[in-house]
């Protein structure tokens, strides 16, 4: 016969071989004891974690005349035919390739009839995510109102592309990754089965690497085996899975907490140089990390879990201080997901290795200020003059709370601390008066109204977030080159004029809206605007001039108002009311 792979020889036949799953396999079993089976089971998890072999299991045993504690016999000519696929009324299909609603038809119809040999119609329908609408819509009938002796099981890696109609109908059992222990105590035993000599490290890292699947555990110990000159050792493992050996990421690690960027670099060219994956690197760096800290929180644990530790390790779990392993393991997973998404993923490994390697004489820096009663570097350069002034403040309060607390009269103190509030507040942006008054100098009236007429379509044109920053905001003066825009907000105000492509997309629409209009946009506080009104009146006192033209100005449109009303009498007669606006 020819040979066959590891996963399909060593295939589980009885619940009992399903590996990680003993709440599923217990359920299921003594639903066939007590004979309270469902018409309808959903499979769900991912890869390789026994969900078709447990539904076949399951066809087996409510079929086989010889169960026993919901257990097949695997011995009968019932068992060995499903085993062996040439069951009729155990039909499996895969739905990634009959995914049709004729399909799905000819099951239903099919499910109709009762089954010639087996007691119960088993239909084993595997990645049923891949069913379209239609054939969902085909199959919710029958597992609505199902026949007596037909049971459907259904299986799935994604069962979010799954109708909740069907979810509803089906009872679901999600199918949980298997665990490291798990899988290497598998593996240990089919090698001494096939009495095949292996390294226990070896198991530990083909299990890590199958990343809680056993289909591709099995299958990354028959690359093993085959690489192997007949003991399966760690290097085979390695070189099989394209993992990193604890000697390879005891150094990379040290060079980093050294401090020594230079060194890091070359032990990752040296480790990409060998054919490692960059994906398997930092998985790898990753749980190196992980398993440091817990070796500093649980020593007995890890090496139990582990097996095995080498004494750089152990040396590097005492230095490294566990704030800097979690800043460690944070750029290594942002790494990780950049990584996913780029085409040259060692220029991500190479700007990692050198934040890395930066971060460690940081830390240290740092704990050793600490530690002589100094404030550190980071602390000492991130305390801006506002926190600074927030700090006395609230020191102020607190001083003023424990005197209110003591009983002693604090009137003293009221005016220095509201004296400081007013000086350390938020004061909004600098006015800048001379712009200010450039703008008031050349305003016109003609366009400070255009500007009005247009400023609500204005706003329209805007981004959400660029209209909800504008939303508080009035135009104030206007003129041929300068625009004078108020905010009820001073923060917001402040962030408007930093916001450059915000001030061009008003520039620009105001250009479209009205003909040969680009002004220079001037923001102020409505908070600031008495006083930088008043400044201005009496700037413009120091020039009597424009004011006499400016009084002429206003004398003119009064006699102009005049003579309209006087006109609008002449005509109208009684009917004309005179109203100020």
């Amino acid at each position: 016969m020819a040979y066959q792979a590891l996963y399909r020889v060593w295939r589980s036949q009885r619940f009992e071989d399903v590996v990680g799953q003993r709440a599923i396999t217990q359920t299921l079993k003594n639903a066939i004891i007590q004979n309270k089976t469902s018409h309808a089971y959903l499979f769900t998890g991912p890869r390789g974690t026994g969900k078709t072999s447990a539904a076949k299991i399951f066809a087996k045993a409510i079929n086989c005349p010889n169960s026993q504690d919901g257990e097949p016999c695997n011995e009968c000519e019932m068992c060995l035919s499903i085993t062996e696929g040439r069951q009729e009324d155990v039909i499996e299909i895969d739905a990634a390739s009959n995914n049709g609603v004729e399909e799905i038809r000819f099951i239903r119809d099919r499910a109709n009839y009762a089954p010639t040999q087996a007691t119960y119609k088993v239909y084993i329908i595997d990645e049923v995510h891949m069913l379209s609408t239609g054939a969902f819509n085909a199959l919710l009938k029958t597992l609505e109102e199902p026949k007596e002796q037909v049971i459907f099981i259904l299986a799935t890696t994604e069962p979010h592309k799954i109708p909740l109609t069907i979810i509803s109908r089906t009872q679901r059992f999600d199918f949980k990754r298997i665990g490291i222990s798990d899988i290497a105590n598998h593996l240990a035993h089919i090698l001494k089965e096939i009495q095949l000599p292996y390294e226990e490290a070896a198991l530990q890292v083909i299990a890590r690497a199958a990343e809680g699947g056993m289909r591709d555990a099995l299958s990354i110990l028959d690359q093993a085996i085959s690489y192997s000159e007949g003991t399966i050792t760690l290097e085979n493992a390695m070189q099989v899975t394209g993992s990193l050996t604890n000697e390879m990421m005891d150094s990379y690690l040290q060079h980093c907490f050294q401090g020594e960027p230079e060194a890091a670099l070359e032990n990752l060219a040296e480790i990409l140089a060998e054919g490692k994956e960059a994906r398997r690197f930092l998985e790898d760096m990753l749980l190196h990390c992980r398993d440091l800290l817990m070796y500093q929180q649980a020593p007995k644990l890890l090496a139990e879990k582990v097996g095995y530790l080498t004494e750089t390790f152990k040396e590097l779990a005492e230095k490294i201080p566990a704030d800097l392993l979690y800043e460690w393991i944070r750029l290594l997973n942002e790494t990780q997901n950049e990584v996913r998404f780029t085409n040259n993923a060692n220029i991500y490994l190479e700007v990692a290795t050198v934040k890395l390697a930066t971060q460690g004489p940081k830390q240290k820096l740092a704990v050793v200020s600490n530690n002589q009663g100094t404030e550190s570097i980071p602390a000492r350069t991130n305390d801006s003059q506002e926190l600074q002034a927030l700090k006395q403040e609230v020191q102020q309060l607190q001083q003023a709370i424990q005197q209110l607390q003591s009983g002693q009269p604090q009137q003293n103190q009221a005016a220095p601390v509201k004296a400081e509030k007013q000086n350390t507040g938020y004061v909004g942006p600098r006015v800048p008066k001379e712009q200010v008054f450039q703008v008031l100098q050349e305003a016109t009236k003609d366009h400070l109204q255009q500007v009005r007429q247009v400023w609500m379509d204005l706003l329209q044109t805007l981004s959400v977030t660029q209209r909800a920053m504008l939303k508080a905001t009035e135009p104030l003066a206007s003129g041929p080159n300068r625009l004078l825009i108020a905010f009820d907000y001073g923060i917001v105000c402040q962030k408007v004029m930093n916001d450059a492509p915000l001030i061009l997309a008003l520039q620009n629409n105001l250009s479209k809206m009205i003909p040969d209009y680009a002004p220079t946009i001037l923001c102020i506080a409505k908070d600031a605007w008495p006083e930088v009104r008043q400044a201005y009146v009496a700037f413009a006192k120091q020039q009597p001039q424009e004011i006499a033209e400016l009084e002429n100005e206003e004398l003119t449109e009064e006699t102009q108002t005049v003579n309209v009303v006087t006109e609008a009498q002449k005509i109208f007669g009684d009917l004309v009311t005179v109203v100020d606006d």
